[in-house]
């Protein structure tokens, strides 16, 4: 490398060894902050022609030279540099050839240090965006699911044992409201990642005369950061963001755990659609569930993400350290990662068959509704914990005989209690537990029915007013 390719050259005699200088690049990776890069560097010389520290003709000549670059770029016209190290010096390298000292002159007060930073954020502010329409998308796709098979009655499982009997569409809407916390959780970050580091330079700030809120809303942040260490050291954003991929894949990754039980033929509730399924190279009755066991697995990728920033970040001291190059790959990888799986399961669940009959079988052979019969009970004054021991004793005699609480008649329930009266055989069935959890945000038809709507409506305050990510 020869040293005219070195922007920081001057101090050293002797050329870098070729493994450091592949080591220390970053630009292979970094490259898909060009867009950012170029707009903070627009942004950066309009305020220094304001402020009187570059010229007019000067500040023409880079916006002229910088949207070459960026076509250049667009049309993978742009030749990429190693030896130049990172997207900036690569399109600082290309400006000054292009155009000469104008282009030189660019980097006046600033630093990589705070471009870097300010690249990051607009980065992943403009990610944020497309993946908050991305959930929208998954939510809406669980919603049309919910309407059109949501009447199914499956079984609701503690410790993955059936348990009580509740609707498919009041199973969905729990993935609903987890999803609308993970969206919480990313428009959290977005705000306060919402803030530009540019004007820190090094670390100290700089003796030119700023104006920093000019950048700022050039740019479209909300403020200049307050203090010029946090602003080049700060990656608490990409940790933040991390964090909130981490727990979006979490859910993702429970969605698909049950996409894949419900979809082996031990249960049989749901068929994965062909265009999201594959076969075996050796058996060719398999059909395998591939996406949602992606989805799954991925989920420790996102999260090994989040512990490999909070670890590189841990011990280092202010303001700026090479470590910290480190941080773009992990939040790369996870908001690409996150970006994709959301995507893809939202294709994935229009294209789910239900299977409403196989959903019923298990909670007629499950003992369901023994819960509404100790609930019977407690309706009449049985306290509730004998209750719970006399159906019990019900329970087990009924998988002594091989029966059903369906089955039996209004003398076989008294022979454990003579509370028991003609009325429980309407209060054993599916149909009427389903409908009996009218508490809010219980299973009952209504209660759900409710459900659906405030979330529709929810979905689409968003969906109707939210502009069009930039």
């Amino acid at each position: 490398m020869s040293k005219s390719h070195r922007t920081w050259g001057g101090r050293f005699s002797e050329e870098t060894d070729a493994f450091v200088a592949r080591l220390n690049a970053s630009v292979s990776y970094d490259k898909r902050m060009y867009a950012e890069d170029i707009d903070g560097s627009k942004a950066h010389a309009s305020m220094l022609a304001k402020q009187g520290i570059i010229s007019g003709e000067d500040l023409q000549e880079i916006h002229r030279g910088l949207e070459q670059i960026r076509r250049e770029i667009e049309s993978d016209e742009f030749q990429w540099r190693t030896e130049l190290e990172d997207v900036h010096m690569n399109i600082e390298s290309r400006l000054i050839e292009l155009i000469g000292d104008a282009g030189a002159r660019l980097h006046t007060a600033r630093s990589r240090n705070d471009q870097v930073a300010t690249d990051l954020r607009l980065w992943l502010l403009r990610h944020i965006e497309r993946l908050k329409g991305s959930i929208d998308a998954l939510q809406g796709a669980l919603l049309q699911v919910a309407r059109q098979d949501g009447d199914a009655i499956l079984p609701g499982y503690t410790h993955l044992q059936r348990a009580q009997p509740i609707l498919f569409a009041h199973h969905l809407l729990a993935y609903f409201e987890m999803f609308e916390r993970d969206l919480g959780r990313f428009e959290d970050c977005a705000k306060r990642c919402n803030e530009s580091p540019l004007g820190s330079a090094a670390l100290a700030g700089t003796p030119f005369d700023l104006d920093r809120t000019m950048t700022a809303e050039l740019l479209g942040f909300r403020q200049p950061m307050k203090n010029s260490l946090d602003g080049v050291a700060d990656r608490d954003f990409a940790v933040e963001f991390t964090a909130a991929a981490s727990l979006m894949m979490i859910h993702l990754s429970r969605l698909s755990e049950e996409l894949v039980l419900w979809s082996s033929q031990e249960f049989a509730f749901v068929e994965i659609g062909d265009a999201f399924a594959t076969g075996s190279s050796i058996m060719p009755q398999k059909k395998n569930p591939d996406i949602p066991e992606l989805v799954r697995g991925k989920s420790g990728r996102v999260l090994g993400s989040f512990v490999s920033l909070l670890t590189t970040l841990k011990s280092l001291p202010l303001a700026y350290n090479k470590d910290m190059q480190e941080d773009k790959e992990a939040l790369f990888d996870a908001a690409d990662t996150v970006l994709d799986c959301v995507d893809a399961t939202a294709r994935l669940l229009p294209a789910i068959k239900v299977n409403s009959n196989a959903m019923r079988a298990a909670c007629d052979a499950g003992f369901v509704t023994a819960t509404d019969v100790a609930d019977y009970l407690a309706q009449k004054s049985v306290p509730f914990r004998q209750a719970h021991h006399i159906v019990g004793g019900l329970v087990g005699w009924c998988i002594e005989t091989n029966r059903t609480l369906t089955s039996l008649s209004l003398d076989e329930f008294r022979r454990f209690s003579d509370i028991f009266e003609a009325d429980i055989l309407d209060a054993v069935t599916v149909e009427a537990s389903v409908a009996a959890r009218t508490s809010p945000g219980g299973t009952a038809p209504s209660r759900v029915q409710s459900a659906l709507d405030e979330a529709a409506r929810r979905l689409a305050s968003r969906t109707q007013s939210d502009p069009s990510p930039g």
